[in-house]
């Protein structure tokens, strides 16, 4: 197999277990995983705002995933570790999954839009975020919503690298609805911006030999 082609697979590969994941453990806060080959097999993390529920009473959630994993998604020997998203406010793909939640639950998508970006602004202290939702939001005609607050890096390195972006689907009676969050977490320090220190508010010790 070429090389092109062995790294397209595995890049649809793990699309697909990322959207089986985002079904599987709505409940759970998912926020996105990392898949890593190693000479034991291969290592699947999983990020995620509640890990016990990932865990499963006695670990039987996360041995069916295990074998789910192997079984249908052809990965060799996967090990599965959990870790906790600290601020699920300020993780792209969780606040989209929610969003998404509340679309289906039937909440307004302005409603829900708003709702979202106040908490994410308010309880996750982000310098910004932008959500955009498509589909058939008022009409039959399908459309896109943009709805932002702060600031957000567009392009370049520091869109790529700064920013957290998350992609969900909500499953509705008049057809699906994209939700796309990106977020500008509160530590993320742009290329053009300067720090100017005030030499006056420095504390100095200086330590003299007797």
């Amino acid at each position: 197999m070429a090389i092109e082609r062995y790294f397209v697979k595995e890049a649809i590969k793990e699309m697909l277990i990322d959207e089986y994941l985002e079904k599987e453990l709505r409940r759970a806060g998912y926020g996105g995983l990392d898949i890593k080959k190693t000479p034991l097999g291969t290592k699947v993390v999983i990020f995620a705002a509640s890990p016990g529920y990932v865990i499963g009473r006695g670990g039987r959630k996360i041995r069916q995933l295990t074998r789910i994993l192997e079984r249908d998604y052809g990965l060799e020997n996967p090990q599965i570790e959990v870790e906790e998203i600290k601020n699920p406010y300020l993780n792209a793909k969780v606040q989209a999954v929610r969003l998404a939640q509340a679309l289906e639950k039937g909440v307004h998508f302005r409603r829900a839009a708003y709702s979202a970006i106040r908490a994410i602004m308010n309880r996750g202290g982000a310098r910004g975020v932008e959500i955009r939702i498509s589909g058939k939001l008022t009409g039959e005609r399908a459309k896109s919503v943009r709805f932002y607050q702060g600031y957000l890096a567009k392009v370049g390195n520091p869109a790529e690298t700064l920013v957290s972006k998350g992609y969900s689907q909500a499953i509705l009676k008049l057809g699906v609805m994209g939700v796309k969050v990106s977020i500008l977490p509160p530590e993320a320090k742009l290329p053009d911006e300067i720090e100017i220190l005030d030499k006056s508010e420095e504390i100095v010790e200086e330590v003299s030999e007797q």
